[in-house]
């Protein structure tokens, strides 16, 4: 047991090293992790690592799940329900349909029910790994937000694509009019235990007195509980952890009332979801030797061959489906018609974005060894190992020929946003000014005789010129976009130039260590309004 741990850990290591490489060459870091979890496989004398797949489903996907429904954007998540519930649910189903047939036909024993399995669990792209590739690409703030709404959604549909899947397999029963009752009932069901149990939590984070620490081990062990719970009376867990996630994250700003908490718990969850995707590879990486040894009659070169098939089928299917989705609705509704057409190029790099990552791993891994005490599981192994080439297909291709079909195509911003700089200055006035009207309204008198609070008004009506400033210059230098970019390249420099005088502070010891680190955490909150939050 210590000599597996001491291993995966210092595999652990190794990934991390590949992806601070994968930072340096600029390269999608999901594409280093399955690139790791091929070399892992190849590495002489790694012993295989067996888990049990239930404890790799319930480890892995709730706080996955969580993850990506806490940093959804509800408004627009709302706003663009329709071609995200099209893609989600639509593109998710078609997949599901067209692997399993196809796979049925293609694949000597395989079953229509294992198709339907094979497709729920290729069916859906992954947020991080599409995000990821377009970090630092200019793309439309549109597709970003079909994209993650998208990946949040298509997780939960084909999760349970999967779970009725499997459950006809175990049985040798399957009833299309019966599923799709169950479908809405298992989904919506847990949907409603899932903003149940949220509401718990949410009374727990905001009426008890809780410390940032507290905070941010409760949001782990959130998904986990609402995931279990909803599973205990045979319901969607994952519809459970989408939908708590969701009004979690849409009432944050209730709850999380500090920055040292909010600081803290986003820390320790960029922390765990890097090292779970991480950790997922490496465990695929330990198990492929013994997932291929296990193909039995079917040799490696046709599992490779099939990989590719479905990894084309899936490819495929998305940028058919695509197309429509973005168009005909705006041909069938007025309301689709008043935001700006998404034309050809959007579409296209939606498509183009449809990898396939860790959720998909995870979910395969999951599938049981033994369908009862005496017989296996039918293509577990070639299902698995199918699933793998489909992710490394998906996410090496196509995510490294992304960022050149977005130079290619020249994509410009299609919907009216103001720049982030002028958001951030308009916001931060309009706080300033609601500040200045408190102090005159309530505490006028205290401000007149206290030079404490004095002074602190004197500095809110200077930053509101600031950023009056700020704002009209902006709009002097629309036309000329070096200004902001040799702006920013200063204003960096400083910053850098401002660590450099903390650091020696520390050695001159003149200064507090605690005064010291708020100084330099306020310099890494003034840095991320011009880079952006690059967390991993």
């Amino acid at each position: 047991m210590h000599e597996q741990l001491l291993l995966i850990l210092g595999l652990l290591l190794l990934v991390m090293m590949l992806v601070m490489l994968a930072q340096r060459i600029k390269i999608a870091y999901p594409i280093f992790l399955v690139l790791a979890g091929l070399g892992i496989s190849f590495i002489p004398g790694v012993p295989v690592l067996k888990l049990d797949p239930e404890i790799i489903f319930l480890i892995f996907l709730p706080p996955l799940l969580y993850e990506a429904a806490w940093y959804t954007s509800w408004n627009d998540f709302w706003k663009w329900k329709r071609p995200i519930s099209l893609l989600a649910f639509g593109l998710v189903f078609l997949t599901s349909l067209v692997v399993a047939y196809t796979s049925q036909m293609l694949i000597p024993g395989f079953t229509l029910a294992l198709g339907f399995l094979l497709g729920g669990i290729v069916s859906p792209p992954d947020a991080v790994a599409a995000t990821t590739v377009l970090k630092g690409l200019k793309v439309p703030k549109r597709t970003l937000a079909i994209l993650e709404g998208e990946s949040l959604i298509n997780d939960a549909s084909s999760l349970i694509v999967f779970r009725f899947a499997l459950a006809a397999v175990m049985t040798g029963a399957f009833s299309m009019h019966e599923a799709t009752g169950q479908f809405f009932l298992v989904a919506g069901m847990g949907i409603v235990i899932g903003i149940a149990g949220a509401h718990i939590f949410y009374a727990i984070h905001r009426f008890l007195p809780t410390t940032p620490a507290i905070d941010a081990a409760i949001t782990v062990i959130t998904p986990y509980i609402l995931f279990l719970s909803a599973e205990h009376f045979h319901f969607s867990g994952v519809m459970a952890v989408v939908s708590g996630g969701l009004f979690m994250s849409f009432r944050a700003h209730e709850i999380f009332k500090t920055g040292t908490t909010r600081i803290n718990m986003t820390g320790v969850w960029n922390t765990l979801i890097f090292v779970m995707n991480a950790l997922v590879f490496v465990l695929i990486g330990l198990e492929l030797p013994d997932i291929i040894n296990g193909l039995g009659e079917i040799s490696l070169m046709e599992g490779i061959k099939y990989g590719l098939i479905i990894s084309l089928i899936v490819i495929v299917v998305r940028l058919l489906w695509i197309y429509p989705v973005a168009h005909i609705p705006r041909w069938l509704s007025e309301n689709a018609r008043r935001d700006p057409s998404p034309g050809w190029k959007n579409p296209l790099i939606i498509g183009w974005a449809g990898m396939r990552g860790v959720v998909s791993l995870a979910t395969a891994l999951s599938i049981p060894v033994m369908m009862n005490s005496q017989a296996e599981f039918p293509m577990r192994n070639l299902i698995i190992f199918i699933t793998f080439v489909v992710i490394f297909v998906t996410l090496v291709f196509q995510g490294l020929t992304l960022p050149l079909v977005i130079k290619l195509t020249k994509i410009q911003e299609i919907d009216p946003i103001l720049p982030s700089h002028e958001q951030q200055a308009g916001i931060q006035m309009r706080l300033d000014k609601l500040a200045v009207q408190k102090l005159d309204k309530e505490y006028n008198e205290l401000v007149s005789s206290n030079s404490l609070l004095e002074n602190f008004k004197k500095a809110l009506e200077t930053d509101i010129k600031l950023h009056q400033n700020h704002l009209n210059s902006l709009e002097m230098c629309t036309n000329r976009r070096n200004d902001m970019a040799e702006y920013h390249k200063v204003i960096l420099d400083i910053f850098a130039l401002q660590r450099k005088e903390l650091f020696q502070m520390k050695r001159e010891k003149r200064f507090s260590e605690d005064e010291i680190r708020k100084a330099e955490s306020q310099l890494d909150l003034n840095e991320l309004k011009i880079t952006g939050n690059k967390h991993l």
